[in-house]
């Protein structure tokens, strides 16, 4: 929706609250027209119910409002003497309609002191567990979110079972464009694996200011932008056009920030014309063939297990004399060369034109069009907001998605003509900024390299810290809790550290002091 059309949406709501409440705005010693002027409407109501002023806030905080409605309606209800769970019931079930027929045909008379503690101990339960669930979905989505590593695609960094914190407000907390969701879960509802929310209606997108920009190397969690799956791990029957804070959420390493010129060579990303210089934790793994000696005894099982080679290993011959490995980072390749019965290790360098590559991979077409492949990449140009690009039949591949999919133009292609709004154009001013995000895991991570560029207003916000990080494969309770990664940072200068002791440490200080608090209290009464 536009802003203009969320204008007329917003007067229409104000106008179904004055027809639906002006006579009880009166019966509680309120001016009719007080029900008609937006937002001061919301204020004389909380004073009509007896609630914090602040609670208006609530009205208007996306997703948050769907839980502050109903309670609204039932407080309204209630401040007229319609306590029972009959009128409750049909307050909500009607999105507070009810109050209609309690305001043209009920003689009612308004509660001046009603109480608003809970008469019972179920009441008080649910009105203590709406307010936990607004405070979390708060905290949710503006400020720190829980996420799970389900793939592979940035080991070392981070590993498969690594339960995040990320935050939203690093690069500024984005406000949910998807109104009417369920709090606290992303596009489908646990258990009955139905969607979540309704695409219909949409703000427009908006970013609260944040205290740092996204920097090439930062690790960041965004939407996928090519995510038109109903679910990503199954095969597609047909296109879903999600919202855009309900596409998929990926995490990868920004290797490309907006301005900048990207090239791959052999595996190896060039920015600007210089290497990409990865920080100490970041761990590239690339493939390799491995030629064995056929009469060497090597248990190459228990070897990658040990080495922690989660991706492909196999022979590719049935001589056993070569093995193929997905996924080897340069310190498990320094090993495996002092092993006796390796004879020599190769990278695996993969040459264009390769299937999928961006930017035909969005019309599900072989990559032929630069002659690119996962390792031999570019040079492209990472889209900057304000920037102009020259267009033509042969660089429009690479900003097609961008021009009428991102930033909703009309665009076509007539014979050698190119149409944007049905206007003859040869360039493109970009609206946003654009980001290239990658894997570490250089051969089996889908990442830009195969949908392309990622909108800034698809970022959703930064990994900061590792809280729990379980191993799937391990033997025993004990040990399928990696203890190493508990509480550690994901950025940072050198080695990751856990500061897992310090929190037992400061957790055993707070029972200890509320014990003693306790007794001490005790001994005075």
């Amino acid at each position: 929706m536009t802003l203009y059309q969320w204008f007329i949406f917003f007067l229409g709501v104000q106008i179904i609250h004055f027809l639906g409440t002006w006579k009880l705005y009166e019966k509680a010693g309120r001016k009719s027209w007080e029900a008609g002027i937006p937002i001061y409407n919301a204020i004389v109501l909380m004073k009509i119910i007896n609630r914090p002023t602040w609670w208006t806030i609530l009205l208007f905080i996306p997703i948050i409002n769907l839980i502050m409605f109903p309670v609204i309606w039932v407080e309204t209800l209630r401040s007229f003497g319609k306590n029972s769970s009959l009128d409750t019931f049909l307050g909500i079930v009607t999105c507070g309609l009810y109050i209609y027929y309690i305001n043209y045909t009920q003689s009612v008379t308004y509660i001046t002191d009603r109480s608003t503690t809970a008469a019972t101990k179920t009441g008080d339960t649910v009105s203590s567990l709406l307010f936990a669930i607004i405070v979390a979905t708060f905290v949710h989505t503006y400020f720190i979110q829980p996420f799970t590593i389900p793939t592979s695609s940035l080991e070392k960094s981070l590993l498969i079972g690594d339960f995040l914190f990320v935050s939203k407000y690093n690069y500024g907390a984005r406000v949910p464009m998807t109104t009417v969701a369920a709090p606290m879960v992303h596009d489908t509802l646990p258990i009955i694996k139905t969607k979540s929310y309704l695409p219909w209606p949409q703000l427009p997108y908006f970013r609260f200011p944040g205290f740092e920009k996204i920097k090439n190397n930062d690790i960041v969690v965004f939407n996928w932008p090519k995510d038109t799956l109903y679910n990503m791990y199954k095969p597609a029957d047909k296109r879903y056009d999600k919202p855009i804070d309900k596409k998929t959420n990926y995490v990868k390493r920004c290797v490309g920030i907006p301005g900048d010129s990207l090239q791959i060579k052999n595996g190896i990303v060039f920015i600007n014309g210089k290497k990409l210089i990865l920080p100490e934790r970041a761990k590239p793994q690339y493939s390799y063939n491995i030629a064995v000696d056929a009469k060497a005894d090597i248990d190459f099982a228990s070897l990658f297990q040990d080495m922690h080679v989660t991706d492909g290993a196999g022979f590719k011959t049935e001589n056993r004399d070569t093995l193929f490995v997905q996924s080897l980072t340069s310190e498990n390749v320094a090993r495996l060369k002092t092993i006796s019965g390796i004879k020599s290790i190769e990278r695996v360098i993969r040459k264009g034109p390769e299937d999928g590559v961006f930017p035909d991979f969005q019309d599900g077409k072989p990559s032929t069009t630069n002659n690119w492949s996962c390792d031999n990449f570019g040079p492209i140009y990472i889209p900057q907001a304000g920037k102009t690009v020259a267009i033509d039949k042969k660089t429009l591949p690479l900003y097609k998605s961008i021009i009428n999919e991102y930033e909703g133009n009309d665009l076509k292609v007539v014979g050698d003509d190119i149409f944007i709004n049905n206007k003859k154009a040869t360039s493109y001013t970009f609206k946003q900024n654009y980001y290239w995000m990658m894997g570490d895991n250089r051969h089996n991570s889908l990442d830009a390299r195969y949908f392309g560029y990622t909108p800034e207003d698809h970022i959703v916000g930064k990994p900061i810290f590792i809280w729990m990080s379980w191993d799937s494969n391990g033997k025993g309770i004990m040990n399928k809790i990696r203890w190493e990664r508990l509480f550690t940072t994901v950025s940072g200068e050198g080695q990751p550290q856990s500061y897992f002791k310090y929190f037992l440490f400061l957790l055993a200080i707070y029972f200890v002091g509320d014990y003693l608090w306790k007794k001490c209290k005790t001994t005075k009464e």
